[in-house]
C-alpha cells in the first residue's frame, strides 16, 4: 500500500494532480484545500497517501497533513460518505472547523459540502460527535483547540525529512546533509520543509 509520494509535481487539475515519481507518474485526487497548498509544476512535492483499492482500480487521495489523512478516514466510516464526498467536506471545511461543526451538531456547516444534504448531514454528526474527540486538527501552534495537542516541526525532523526526499531524488547522503546543515542555520530558525528542501536542490545542482 502506498503512504505517502515524494517527487516532481507534473501537474495539478480541479481535483487531483499528478506527481512523477523516478518517471512514473501517479494519478491523486486531493481536496481543494490541499491542491492550493502544493507548489507550482514542476516543483517537488510530498503528499500522504490513502491508498484505496476496488475490485475495478486502485486510487490514490491524497493529503497536505496527517490531520487531514486522519479525518478522511473517519468520515468515510460513516455510510453514505464515501472518498469524493469526504474530500468534498474536507475542501470546504479544514479539520478544526470540521471538528466544531460535528462537535456542535451543526448541520449547516456540513451541508456546504457538496454531496451532504440534511439527511447525511445528520448521519454524520450523529455518528462521529463521540469519535472525534482526540482527533488531530492540523491547527497552527497558538491556536485555541480544547483537548488537542499540537505538534511543531523541529529544525532537527525537518532536516531528516529534507535528506530522505533528496536521497529519493538521487542524492547521496554524504553530499546532502552538509547542504541541508547550511541551508537550515541561513533560514535561522525559520525552516519549513518545502523551503530547506527547494534551497538545497539549488545548492546540489551547481
Amino acid at each position: 500500500m502506498i503512504a505517502q509520494l515524494r517527487g516532481l509535481l507534473a501537474q495539478v487539475e480541479a481535483d487531483r494532480c499528478v506527481i512523477d515519481v523516478s518517471g512514473v507518474g501517479y494519478l491523486v485526487q486531493a481536496s481543494s484545500r490541499t491542491l492550493a497548498v502544493l507548489p507550482q509544476p514542476p516543483e517537488l512535492a510530498l503528499v500522504l497517501v490513502e491508498t484505496v483499492v476496488r475490485e475495478d482500480a486502485i486510487l490514490l487521495y491524497g493529503f497536505a497533513e496527517a490531520s487531514e489523512r486522519s479525518w478522511f478516514r473517519l468520515l468515510t466510516t460513516v455510510q453514505g460518505v464515501g472518498a469524493k464526498v469526504a474530500l468534498a467536506i474536507l475542501s470546504v471545511l479544514p479539520p478544526p472547523d470540521l471538528m466544531v461543526a460535528i462537535g456542535g451538531g451543526d448541520k449547516a456547516m456540513l451541508t456546504r459540502a457538496g454531496g451532504v444534504g440534511a439527511r447525511l448531514a445528520q448521519r454524520i454528526v450523529t455518528e462521529l460527535r463521540d469519535k472525534c474527540e482526540g482527533m488531530p486538527t492540523g491547527a497552527p501552534a497558538g491556536s485555541v483547540v480544547p483537548g488537542v495537542t499540537i505538534a511543531v516541526p523541529t529544525q532537527r525532523s525537518i532536516a531528516a525529512d529534507a535528506l530522505l526526499a533528496l536521497s529519493g531524488l538521487g542524492f547521496r547522503r554524504a553530499e546532502a546533509q552538509p547542504v541541508v546543515e547550511r541551508v537550515i542555520d541561513r533560514l535561522d530558525g525559520r525552516a519549513d520543509l518545502d523551503v530547506v528542501i527547494r534551497d538545497a536542490l539549488k545548492e546540489l545542482a551547481r
